[in-house]
């Protein structure tokens, strides 16, 4: 019974696939929002490198595996920002692996220190389909000239577009979508469906620094599906958060996590570094909650800046004290 889920489970997700590639999701977006929106790339003073990994349905055999690595940063004073981006998903019998490469650019903030960032970006897409014999019941065997017995491949390039605003550490919004050239693997018979990013939050400061409520929400949607996710943390003392991540329809998500900030100024230089840890466990709400034992996702943030601070000579004449 559980073998005859699974593989009608697995055939549903490929024919989910031939219609339309679903971008991966993570429940602590709201950590690296650079990896929904790559205006926000160089959004701050510092050079971030983010990454994600996903481990999705536990126990459900070939369940998806995600890992994301995001670096981004801002080249100097300028208004101009880059980022790059790199992930590897494995669901069932698929692997999809896509780079990321774009600028943002930032202009310079209103009356109220808002600031609104645009970004572009340029994405290599690569999609490969193992050996077909999976998808056939070991007990039943299939044949069906049209099911290739070896695997295919085929990749494409694509375009993003994006408008993030943000003011300070009070509030931030974006618009992005992605796919936008909807290009297809012609060897795959594949055309990726265009997809959209509504996200916003907003910091409620409870009591000063020390204790901060943290909002934020995601509507991710290719016009035929739609899926939004919520998130309330609060941060304590700057340093340990915890809160919890809501999708409606699929799974009621703990989140722990902890950042570390390190500043450094002497005569000749200066640095500013943080570290981030979190982690995330999702209980499944929907009918696959009876088949898997959960979703675990781990973020790791290193982010960093390094000044020189330019030595100042200073002469004095000797005929004077």
């Amino acid at each position: 019974m559980i073998r005859s889920y699974i593989l009608s489970f697995a055939f549903v997700m490929l024919a989910s696939l031939l219609n339309a590639q679903q971008d991966p999701q993570f429940t602590q977006w709201f950590m690296d929002p650079v990896s929904a929106n790559i205006a926000a790339a160089g959004n701050n003073n510092l050079t971030n490198i983010n990454a994600f990994h996903r481990q999705q349905w536990v126990s459900l055999d070939r369940a998806p595996v995600t890992t994301l690595l995001n670096l981004d940063s801002r080249f100097g004073d300028s208004p101009f920002g880059i980022g790059v981006q790199f992930y590897q998903d494995e669901i069932g019998n698929v692997s999809n692996t896509m780079v990321k490469l774009g600028p943002s650019f930032t202009v310079n903030p209103n009356s109220s220190g808002t600031q609104i960032n645009l970004g572009l970006s340029v994405s290599y897409f690569a999609k490969r389909f193992g050996n077909f014999n999976y998808w056939q019941a070991i007990d039943d065997p299939i044949s069906d000239n049209a099911i290739p017995t070896e695997g295919q491949r085929d990749n494409t390039f694509d375009i993003d577009f994006a408008i993030f605003l943000k003011n300070s550490n009070k509030f931030y919004a974006g618009l992005s979508s992605t796919h936008l050239l909807q290009n297809s693997f012609n060897q795959l018979s594949i055309t990726p469906k265009r997809h959209y990013y509504l996200m916003g939050g907003y910091n409620f400061s409870l009591n000063g620094d020390n204790l901060v409520l943290r909002t934020n929400f995601l509507t991710k949607s290719d016009l035929a599906a739609t899926a939004v996710d919520v998130n309330i943390n609060v941060l304590f003392d700057n340093m340990l958060w915890a809160g919890v991540s809501y999708r409606p329809g699929d799974a009621v998500a703990p989140v722990l996590g902890y950042q570390l900030k390190m500043n450094k100024q002497d005569q000749i230089s200066s640095s500013e570094q943080m570290l981030r840890i979190g982690y995330s466990y999702d209980v499944t709400t929907s009918k696959l909650q009876t088949y898997q034992d959960g979703s675990h996702e781990v973020f790791l943030s290193y982010g960093f800046m390094f000044e020189s601070t330019p030595i100042q000579n200073k002469y004095a004449n000797p005929r004077f004290l």
